[in-house]
């Protein structure tokens, strides 16, 4: 298992300094400020695979730029509208470029219209230290409330729908307009912020697509950039949906095990793989992360390690960003699976047989408090994440041979 960490470019809370001194062994890292559906140039990868490699004082860190996460594909190609063949041109473009300079694993995401969607970005938890939380009801509340979407009531159970009316009716203007920023958030750095008028506008295109044209559409995307990824020795992984239900009314096509088959058969090829992204796959009580290494390993080519406690195992629910070898989720046995999967391919003689895998998110505690990097993405938080993990690969390797 590969130990990488995930950076957001040179505006980042946690510099190339304090990646080193985490003792990371490669770096995740994205173009954010090119605006989606435009070519990643030659001259800009260049550009961030240098400041990667420099410490603060200009001096080599040693460090190289690992994995894409993420190439964003653009909402003209998830609905097929406007510029998306336009679009999917540039994708095999970028593709070429990331190649050309070393970059072989790309990381890609498929929900409509918002990335991550949380309702508090700094969740108070009982040590004191803070975690990002998606709360059901405070959703409800924006949805029904704050947003007004026609028909929001219906989505939800009856006692969301009157737990949000009472939470919205106590809500001071402050929380409001808060809890929208949290849910509209997006990603630190990206080009595009949506307003709640980018989203009603999005979501009034997306009202009558069924989850199955926008599978299809995934289909599509990946019959037309797989065949590329695939010629130029890459490896493209599809991260789930966050969280794995349903939000808005939008199709959500990568939430389950099930997701995940459909796609890879329907464009079956070692280059088409998947984000095993255990906190978000972790938000959905019927999905088992273990058993899905196991059963859908050779596919993996990317690893998300992370852990969530759901308030309740229906869907949807409320969960928080647990530590990392707290929450639902077996990280052992998670990583033992994927330790198990190395050494077939291994065995195998396959040239991916190092998963490369990042401490994905962490709860701010220490110096994190006051330190305000990207929200989800402490120095201190992942990094106590990243040495837990590391205990637990070093035990497996060491106890029983898994790794051998």
């Amino acid at each position: 298992m590969r130990q990488t960490w995930r950076w957001f470019g040179p505006k980042d809370g946690v510099a190339t300094d304090d990646m080193m001194q985490a003792g990371v062994e490669g770096v995740v890292s994205a173009l954010h400020h090119v605006p989606t559906g435009q070519i990643w140039s030659a001259d800009e990868i260049r550009l961030r695979q240098d400041q990667i490699g420099s410490r603060r004082d200009g001096t080599a860190s040693g460090l190289q730029w690992e994995v894409v996460e993420s190439l964003p594909v653009s909402e003209d190609i998830k609905k097929q509208q406007g510029a998306w063949r336009e679009h999917l041109d540039a994708y095999r473009s970028s593709l070429r470029n990331l190649a050309a300079a070393g970059i072989e694993v790309i990381c890609y995401n498929f929900m409509p219209v918002l990335d991550w969607t949380r309702t508090d970005l700094a969740w108070r938890v009982g040590h004191g230290g803070t975690a990002m939380r998606f709360d059901v009801y405070d959703f409800a509340a924006f949805d029904i409330h704050i947003l007004k979407r026609a028909g929001a009531a219906e989505s939800f159970p009856a006692e969301v729908v009157a737990e949000a009316e009472k939470r919205f009716a106590t809500m001071s203007d402050a929380r409001r307009e808060e809890l929208t920023g949290n849910v509209v958030y997006g990603l630190p750095g990206a080009a595009e912020n949506f307003s709640l008028a980018d989203v009603r506008a999005h979501l009034a295109q997306y009202a009558k697509m069924p989850r199955e044209t926008l599978r299809q559409h995934l289909v599509d995307f990946l019959s037309e950039v797989a065949p590329e990824a695939e010629k130029l020795g890459l490896r493209l992984c599809c991260h789930p949906d966050d969280p794995p239900f349903p939000l808005m009314g939008l199709p959500r096509v990568m939430s389950t095990e099930a997701d995940y088959r459909a796609v890879m058969a329907a464009v079956d090829l070692p280059a088409s793989g998947i984000t095993l992204c255990s906190g978000s796959l972790g938000a959905r009580a019927d999905n088992d992360l273990p058993g899905m290494m196991a059963r859908m390993g050779d596919r993996v080519h990317f690893l998300h390690l992370r852990n969530v406690t759901r308030d309740t195992d229906t869907i949807p629910c409320s969960f928080y960003e647990a530590e990392h070898l707290g929450g639902g989720t077996d990280m052992v046995a998670l990583v033992k699976a994927v330790l198990v999967e190395e050494k077939k391919r291994r065995a195998a003689g396959r040239s991916d047989c190092s998963i490369p895998f990042r401490p994905d998110h962490g709860q701010d505690i220490l110096d994190d408090l006051t330190r305000k990097a990207q929200p989800g993405y402490p120095a201190i938080g992942r990094l106590k994440g990243l040495a837990e993990l590391r205990g637990v690969m070093t035990a497996l390797e060491h106890g029983d041979g898994v790794g051998d």
